[in-house]
């Protein structure tokens, strides 16, 4: 059985917290262990990247460039590969998986012109023969601290945009499906890159503490729920970090009257059960305006509900597979319970689904509640499941007023072919990331990702511009030469006349 080890200095280092078994999350079935480790594996991590840190964060640019470059080509050449680890132990369908890693690869694509993103600024004559000129340089070590349900995407969004800043990185992914982490870092090694400056440790809470208190770990990156996030940001800026904690979401879809129904419903299967559900981008509720309106989508919506092609990740017509534990997979259920005893009227029962052949996997069927409201406990919290509510609104204000009230501000679309009711709801609402007609408005690489209020801890998002600012600090010199202080001391501001 394959036991998943710490990478630390290019070499596999085992933990002192002992293993935790990893599931096949269609059968049930342990199909891996994981190292467990805690401050003493991560104090050996640290001092690897330490070590690799002069090294590497003196390197030119460009030459970092060049160690982009081959990693973006391996990730394609084993893209079906790197999909298939994500399969295997988090449950996606293969074109699910592939997608992820295709997100991925882009922010790599954007690393690459990492020479242009990293020039200073320079000026000329600030006063009389003095020049002035930034600089933007690495932070040192840095960590992210990443979530189960985006095992290859989430930890691309980080490591690349550190590294190629010239920062030396340690990586404490989920310990339930640790394959793909170890297989994009192997390809990271294959592409150039130095031993040390990329780094895995593998553990829970006490390696995230280790991380969080290590007084060499200049900055961490964090994706997970608020709960944590919000304790991930306050115990890192305690300790003089810089901290992005990316935390959880419960992101509405307003469908106008006016929208066209039939793609309003075809986005909401894809963004509200794609992954079933365990996206921080999933719709988990739709806010129809006007009872009429809500009919229709709900007339429309439940029959596609019920017919998901559900299936193990192999299955070329699956749509949706299973949850990736058992312990998840009873955390929906009872939320499910719940929604039924605050009084929602569940149209679509997802919890008796059973995939014949696969009778012990994680399986929920497609769930759809309608008449939520928003005091209700499936309404509040993030599910995390192929669980969609619908909650309606008898006006646009009242509708953004919903999404305005809600705790978290990650992802929002509007369904409408009023530009008037489009532009109006981009500029009105609280949320970070807005699609019109968009399900799931994840920005590019070269844009930013990050949401509003509790969905985001920290000044900076993820990937982008964002990043560079987050994994650099600027410098900026001012200077004068000798020959322009022969007239002696100066004692006041130069008044540039």
């Amino acid at each position: 059985m394959t036991i998943y080890q710490n990478i630390i200095g290019g070499n596999a280092v085992a933990g002192d917290m002992g293993t935790q078994p990893i599931y096949n999350p269609a059968t049930g079935e342990q199909i891996a262990e994981v190292t467990l480790s805690g401050a003493a594996i991560v104090d050996q991590a640290v001092a690897a990247a330490e070590e690799a840190l002069p090294g590497w964060a003196n390197m030119p640019p460009l030459k970092r460039a060049r160690v982009m470059f081959a990693y973006k080509e391996l990730l394609e050449a084993n893209l079906e590969k790197v999909a298939e680890a994500i399969c295997t132990q988090h449950g996606k369908t293969l074109e699910d998986a592939k997608g992820e890693v295709i997100r991925g690869i882009e922010v790599v694509e954007f690393a690459c012109g990492i020479p242009h993103l990293l020039r200073g600024d320079y000026t000329r004559n600030v006063g009389p023969a003095i020049d002035s000129y930034s600089d933007r340089q690495p932070l040192g070590v840095v960590a992210g601290i990443t979530p189960f349900n985006f095992p290859a995407m989430v930890p691309m969004w980080m490591f690349p945009m550190a590294i190629a800043c010239g920062n030396t990185f340690i990586l404490k992914p989920s310990e339930r499906d640790p394959a793909a982490p170890q297989l994009i870092l192997e390809l990271m090694h294959e592409a150039g890159l130095p031993a040390g400056v990329l780094n895995i440790v593998n553990g829970g809470k006490p390696a995230v503490d280790a991380i969080l208190h290590h007084p060499s770990v200049k900055a961490v990156s964090f994706v997970g729920s608020t709960p944590i996030a919000e304790y991930v940001y306050q115990t890192g800026t305690a300790n003089g970090k810089r901290v992005q904690a990316l935390g959880g979401a419960k992101n509405h879809m307003v469908i106008m009257p006016d929208a066209d129904m039939d793609q309003a419903v075809d986005a909401l299967m894809g963004a509200g059960y794609g992954s079933a559900g365990e996206r921080c981008m999933a719709i988990s509720v739709a806010v129809p305006v006007g009872q009429d309106t809500a009919d229709r989508l709900v007339e429309k919506l439940a029959p596609r509900v019920s017919g998901i092609k559900i299936g193990v990740w192999n299955d070329p017509d699956a749509e949706m597979g299973p949850l990736v534990t058992e312990q998840h997979k009873d955390k929906v259920l009872g939320y499910i319970n719940k929604g039924v005893e605050e009084g929602a009227n569940l149209v679509v029962d997802g919890r008796d689904f059973a995939l014949q052949g696969y009778e012990n996997g994680y399986f929920v069927g497609g769930t759809l509640f309608d008449h939520v409201t928003t005091d209700m406990t499936i309404y509040r919290e993030e599910i995390f499941g192929p669980v969609v509510c619908v909650a309606r609104a008898d006006s646009f204000d009242q509708a953004v007023s919903m999404v305005n009230d809600h705790e978290y501000g990650n992802g929002t679309a509007i369904f409408t072919r009023d530009g008037d009711a489009a532009r109006s709801y981009a500029d009105q609402i609280q949320v970070g990331m807005v699609g019109i007609n968009v399900p799931i408005p994840v920005p590019v690489a070269y844009h930013s990702f990050g949401g509003w209020k509790r969905s985001l801890f920290g000044d900076h998002g993820a990937y982008g511009m964002e990043a560079v600012r987050f994994y650099t600090k600027l410098k900026t010199v001012t200077s004068r030469w000798p020959t322009g202080i022969r007239s002696g001391a100066q004692f006041n501001f130069p008044l540039n006349n």
